[in-house]
């Protein structure tokens, strides 16, 4: 009943879904469930891809598919990521380290938030529009890995602020909870390749997977110092924009 109730508190958090949950939900340690919203959210939006697919299979069809594919994956969290990455993109965007975070803070988007935000939303689309089969498989599997992504970064790095809507998230989280979760997704990468005879794919979603998620938020700890709640979205976008990308090209 405990992991049910944070369940349900991870997706009123990181959703917009309209849920009304009896009683008070208690959000610490919410992030341990990241990733299997990813698998929710990725599993929910490839099945409304594979649906557009039986209703319209034609070849030409797959670019308005991905595009709405992606549209609703952005609906269902409410763009709670990709604001953060645009926020992220307003801040490193500064050259004076000592204001990035105020400009982070500002709820009005720049110049580069906005086209990182295009960005992200351009090669997500054109990416999967790339990938013909295992649409469901990827789709679940890149966004599961983007969140253990924001999950790693939460345990790995300090927190920026005092106060914020990710500081929460480091309570009652430890380390081996964490690589608990890698090591989940990486046998369920493995099992599905095993049965579906896609071990080479099972390995490259792992190993891009993970590799992403590692490199991008290493990468914001060193130019900010730390993590903030923003930038927690911006690995996550990030990852599944690159990890679509990659996967396209092999």
């Amino acid at each position: 009943m405990q992991h049910w109730r944070k369940f349900q508190a991870a997706l009123i958090f990181y959703t917009c879904l309209p849920l009304r949950p009896q009683g008070t939900l208690d959000f610490r340690g919410i992030a341990l469930y990241a990733p299997l919203i990813g698998i929710f959210i990725g599993g929910t939006i490839a099945s409304f891809d594979l649906c557009l697919g039986l209703i319209k299979p034609a070849p030409e069809f797959i670019n308005l598919r991905s595009l709405l594919t992606i549209l609703l994956g952005l609906l269902i969290t409410g763009g709670l990521h990709l604001d953060g990455a645009m926020d992220t993109a307003d801040g490193l965007a500064v050259t004076d380290p000592h204001r990035r975070l105020e400009v982070m803070a500002d709820s009005n988007t720049g110049a580069f938030g906005a086209i990182a935000g295009i960005a992200i939303l351009l090669l997500k689309v054109i990416a999967l529009a790339t990938i013909k089969d295992q649409r469901l498989w990827v789709l679940s599997s890149v966004w599961a890995w983007a969140r253990w992504g924001q999950l790693r970064a939460i345990m790995a790095y300090p927190y920026l602020k005092a106060i914020g809507k990710g500081k929460f998230h480091q309570e009652d989280l430890h380390h081996w909870q964490v690589w608990l979760v890698a090591i989940l997704l990486t046998i369920s990468n493995l099992a599905i390749g095993w049965f579906s005879q896609s071990i080479y794919l099972a390995i490259g979603l792992t190993v891009i997977g993970l590799s992403f998620t590692w490199l991008i938020g290493a990468w914001l700890n060193r130019q900010l110092g730390g993590q903030t709640g923003d930038t927690y979205g911006a690995i996550v976008e990030w990852t599944e924009a690159l990890s679509l990308c990659a996967i396209a090209l092999l």
